[in-house]
């Protein structure tokens, strides 16, 4: 497998982050319009697909104290630089939050929902005087298709082959790539060009250790350090991984202005990909090269994970597809074969099918604290050939099958799902 294309796959999909992705991806729109617009902007409206307003409408914003997508998309206008990418909304300064709240008190700032998008899907349309921006969004967060200017093509990728981030996940389309190949070309990898990934280990523990010192969010990662300190749980890599990856979380959907490294364009899917493997890689005295090649086979999971389940899914993506991709990382870390590996990631894959993404922002960190558990605890079981039977559900004799099972029931009913979950937020 070509190195070239792995590094290039891992640089494109596992970026940082400020705040929660779907706000992040908002403001990233109104950012790119606002760009382009001369004037003071009288009027901004982002119509988003179900998904995207669910997972957004009630997540913290860095610094800022509130929630939601419309403070999302003014700051994104008021910023502008839409060259970070997903981290547009970080470090807002008092004059940015002002000019942004004075846009939402004027009420020009307007989310909208089309349930007819099945697919991920903003938006942008920003208003000065008798110009006009707009921005469209689609597929994955940070895939802009088309900037314009007063209805003029500044930017466009439908006439081209395909956007960058298909151009680098096709290889891992062809059916001939397998997850045998994956851990095969992570370990013939040169450990010197996986440096890179240091950063997110380091970015997504720092993020850690601000929720557990903070006691941020639902304090699930604070509560757990004090029940190991305490002695009523123990100290062992399963709860040091729950520990983690909930203290993470419980910073990131607080709205604290930390930044995570995400992992195919979500940055709980990285903080589900990257921690509970260092955690683990800590627990049994693993090398910096065997931590890197783990995190690098966890993303390159991920992402394959995800070409079958979709960018957006009404299933939890970090806590099943994150989750598996980390399974696979501790299994290969604690010296598994590939037939561990696989059924690690088999019996992952049977446990937590099936939980939700129900918008419910705050309460991910219990969700990932979960999956973590469960990819240490898969691994550990695995590691002594317990595997869940190919004649249960979605699982198989392959686990490429059963990654593309997983997908067949990701999708049929993902919109009927979330407009219920979408229906029961707008009621509260």
């Amino acid at each position: 497998m070509d190195t070239k294309t792995i590094i290039e796959l891992l640089k494109a999909e596992v970026l940082p982050t400020t705040g929660c992705t779907e706000p992040g991806a908002v403001a990233l729109a109104t950012a790119a319009a606002s760009e382009v617009l001369k004037g003071n902007i009288d009027n901004i409206v982002v119509t988003v697909n179900s998904n995207i307003y669910k997972n957004g409408v009630a997540v913290g914003i860095p610094g800022t104290g509130a929630t939601g997508l419309t403070i999302a998309a003014a700051l994104g206008a008021v910023k502008k630089h839409p060259e970070k990418q997903l981290s547009v909304l970080e470090s807002v300064t008092p004059a940015e939050l002002a000019a942004a709240n004075t846009m939402l008190a004027k009420g020009i700032v307007n989310v909208r929902v089309d349930e007819s998008k099945t697919g991920l899907y903003i938006c942008a349309r920003l208003m000065s005087g008798a110009s006009y921006s707009e921005v469209l969004i689609q597929d994955k967060h940070t895939n802009i298709v088309r900037i314009q200017l007063n209805g003029e093509n500044l930017v466009s990728k439908q006439d081209k082959q395909s956007s960058l981030h298909h151009d680098y996940r096709q290889f891992l389309r062809d059916e001939s790539v397998c997850i045998a190949q994956l851990v095969a070309a992570v370990e013939a990898l040169p450990v010197g060009e996986l440096a890179f990934l240091l950063e997110g280990v380091n970015m997504n523990v720092l993020a850690a250790e601000i929720g557990i010192r903070k006691r941020l969010g639902m304090r699930i990662g604070s509560i757990y350090e004090e029940m190991m300190t305490s002695g009523a749980v123990s100290d062992d890599m399963i709860n040091s991984a729950k520990r983690l990856t909930a203290a993470a979380a419980d910073a990131r959907m607080s709205g604290e202005n930390v930044q995570i490294m995400s992992s195919a364009g979500s940055g709980n899917h990285g903080i589900t990909a990257i921690l509970p493997v260092y955690a683990v890689a800590k627990k049994i005295g693993a090398s910096k090269e065997q931590l890197l090649r783990a995190v690098a086979l966890s993303h390159l999971v991920t992402i394959y994970v995800k070409i079958y389940t979709g960018s957006l899914s009404a299933l939890c993506g970090c806590a099943v597809a994150a989750a598996t991709a980390a399974t696979a990382a501790i299994t290969w870390l604690m010296g598994g074969n590939i037939t561990m590996i696989e059924s690690a990631m088999k019996n992952i894959i049977a446990n937590l099918t099936g939980m939700i993404c129900d918008g419910g922002k705050v309460g991910c960190s219990l969700k990932l604290s979960t999956a973590a558990a469960a990819a240490v605890e898969s691994s550990l079981l695995a590691q002594r050939n317990i595997v869940v039977p190919d004649t249960n559900g979605i699982i198989t004799n392959s686990i490429e099958r059963t990654i593309a099972n997983l997908g067949k029931v990701s999708n049929p009913g993902m919109l009927e799902t979330d407009k219920v979950i979408l229906n029961v937020i707008m009621e509260k």
